[in-house]
């Protein structure tokens, strides 16, 4: 069982912005959620986490609807990452990571016995354990996106959804983070504007256009030229490699107006 969507829309300021989409992830693997601006990537990432409701059709979790899951139950389950967060407060890296832990508390507060092991764990799994102590404010851009993701993490979600996560990050962290996030024993849904990272690092892919699904299925099948041409409008090749089963796009301009 998964989180998915089965035909769902969704008008939002008068405008629809998911129109008709069914995604359905096998459990475990990266879905890269690809699309040039205003595709509706994001919009179908507040729909999966219960931020907004479609029009029709379902966002499920395990077979059942999200309207009919309890918001704790569900904040155990599904984790998000954004695009990138910032705070005023001056707040340790360790307490950043605390606050994933915030679903699995008693109702009257308190700590779990499992928080201190869960946050230790998250902390290790994105290397950022001989940070722990830093303040959040003297880590570099890489590292707060990875100290967010910790704090996913530590909810212990078998869902992760992540918008944009390699936005304003340096080519390094980019391959830091996504090389992170696939191997997580979860099942992520990731926003990526970068093809070559797509190609790279997710299992399979869903190509939005105008909120609706132009294509599904592995990056080497679906990121051909002639989608690219026809969804983003430039001109591409595409290289496979035999080695890897991935592939590699060069981009050759615009198309000719």
């Amino acid at each position: 069982m998964t989180l998915e969507t089965r035909e769902v829309r969704w008008t939002r300021g008068g405008t629809l912005v998911v129109d008709g989409v069914s995604l359905h992830p096998d459990p475990g693997t990266t879905v890269g959620l690809l699309g040039p601006n205003g595709s509706g990537k994001s919009s179908l990432l507040r729909l999966l986490q219960g931020a907004a409701r479609p029009d029709s059709g379902d966002v499920l979790l395990d077979e059942r609807p999200l309207t009919q899951w309890r918001r704790r139950d569900l904040a155990r389950t599904v984790a998000v990452v954004t695009q990138h967060a910032e705070t005023d407060a001056d707040i340790m890296v360790r307490d950043v990571v605390r606050l994933g832990r915030t679903p699995h508390r008693p109702i009257w507060g308190g700590s779990t016995s499992g928080d201190e092991e869960a946050i230790a764990a998250a902390l290790e799994r994105v290397a950022l354990t001989d940070k722990a102590d830093r303040l959040w404010h003297t880590l570099s851009g890489g590292e707060r996106q990875r100290a967010q993701i910790a704090r996913a993490l530590a909810q212990e979600p078998r869902e992760l959804l992540l918008d944009e996560p390699t936005n304003h990050l340096d080519i390094r962290h980019q391959l830091d983070v996504l090389a992170l996030v696939a191997a997580l024993p979860v099942t992520s849904i990731i926003a990526l504007h970068d093809l070559n990272l797509a190609a790279t690092y997710c299992d399979s892919v869903l190509v939005l256009r105008e909120g609706a699904v132009v294509a599904a299925g592995a990056p080497a099948e679906v990121l051909t030229p002639a989608l690219i041409a026809e969804v983003y409008e430039v001109r591409a090749r595409v290289i496979p490699d035999a080695e890897t089963g991935r592939s590699t796009i060069l981009f050759d301009g615009p198309l000719a107006s």
